[in-house]
């Protein structure tokens, strides 16, 4: 009866109807508290959790120039992401990232795979008290000095963040360095870093230190068992539409032999990268029509930069690059990019043709 009451006045009866509706209300009270009690509850519980996620789909292409039949690449690529955020209570909050998606490879290449994934790629409790920040859990570790050009993947470990406009990070954990097209990466490692960041109206700075120790891989790679980055990044924007960037980073450890003796090619130049930037505008994914451009050089040392955001350029390479996107419609944008350069470790032409579509919901 509470339920049907309930109905009733919310359709805003009036007149005779409005006034056998109030009878009935006030003869109902209990109830209909009780019930407006019940609903409350489970808005709030739903209310808990909050998804957000996309549907992306990329196609790119990779040639080497040396024996480019055995170097060549068509790689196709589809993924759902999946962002649910649960609600803890008033200070904590808790991540992760659920992906379901598969590579597609065609032509004859060293790292060439088929693969249908299905994985959580993070999941970590956010604490927020003030302007600090901890995160606890399989965290998202991106460079901030940077903004990705050492390191963008996941680590187990945790991370203190301080302050608002000038912060500072301190991060501990295990992270795992995979491969991407060009380069198989040096396994998991150890890693502690620390980075200070200033990000006011339209300028930006910072310098940051990354430790990472790994006994095996990264001795068996350039006789040494650590790596030593630091990092430095300047960034600003002119008027609304354009922003230039820039970053250098240098590994102080390493030797120019493996441990069987034999040379590292152009082992001096794998130990650092840096990133010249220059973008206009960009596509914003509420606004159709919206678009944006960038281009730059970029040396990709791969014992500094590790494993790097970058969609079409690629670590152990250097050479310029140019890209753009565009809000074809609301929440549906659409990716280019091409990188024309050399690998670092034997000299040799490449270049990557890249496209992406985003659906975000």
């Amino acid at each position: 009866m509470a339920q049907m009451i309930a109905r009733a006045m919310a359709k805003n009866p009036s007149g005779a109807d409005k006034a056998l509706i109030d009878k009935l209300a006030a003869e109902f009270a209990d109830e209909l508290n009780n019930l407006g009690v019940r609903v409350a509850a489970l808005e709030k519980k739903v209310d808990n959790v909050k998804w957000k996620g996309e549907l992306r789909f990329d196609f790119l292409k990779y040639r080497k120039e040396k024996n480019p039949r055995a170097n060549e690449l068509h790689r196709s690529y589809y993924q759902l992401r999946l962002k649910p955020s649960m609600t803890i209570n008033e200070h904590w909050t808790g991540r992760a990232g659920i992906y379901y998606g598969g590579i597609k490879d065609r032509e004859t290449f060293a790292n060439a795979k088929n693969t249908d994934e299905f994985e959580m790629k993070w999941a970590y409790a956010e604490g927020v008290y003030g302007n600090t920040m901890i995160e606890l859990g399989k965290l998202i570790l991106t460079t901030a000095v940077d903004e990705g050009m050492i390191y963008d993947e996941y680590m187990a470990g945790g991370r203190v963040t301080f302050g608002k406009d000038l912060k500072f990070a301190v991060t501990a954990g295990r992270v795992n360095n995979g491969h991407t097209v060009a380069v198989n990466y040096l396994g998991t490692s150890s890693y502690v870093g620390g980075e200070l960041t200033y990000n006011k109206n339209n300028f930006s700075a910072g310098v940051g230190y990354h430790y990472f120790k790994d006994e095996k891989n990264w001795k068996a790679a350039y006789s040494d068992s650590t790596a030593n980055i630091w990092e430095v990044g300047l960034g600003y924007k002119f008027g609304k539409d354009f922003r230039l960037s820039g970053a250098y980073a240098q590994n102080t450890q390493g030797k120019s032999t493996k441990g069987d003796g034999t040379a590292i090619a152009n082992s001096s130049a794998q130990r650092r990268a840096y990133n010249i930037q220059l973008n206009y505008k960009g596509a914003q994914a509420s606004k159709p029509g919206s678009w944006g451009l960038e281009a730059g050089y970029r040396h990709l040392g791969q014992f500094a930069a590790l494993v790097p955001t970058y969609d079409y350029t690629f670590t152990d390479t250097k050479g310029w690059f140019v890209g753009g996107n565009v809000t074809l419609f609301k929440n549906v944008i659409g990716y280019v990019g091409y990188s024309n350069g050399k690998t670092i470790s034997d000299n040799t032409k490449e270049n990557v043709i890249w496209g992406r579509f985003r659906f975000l919901f």
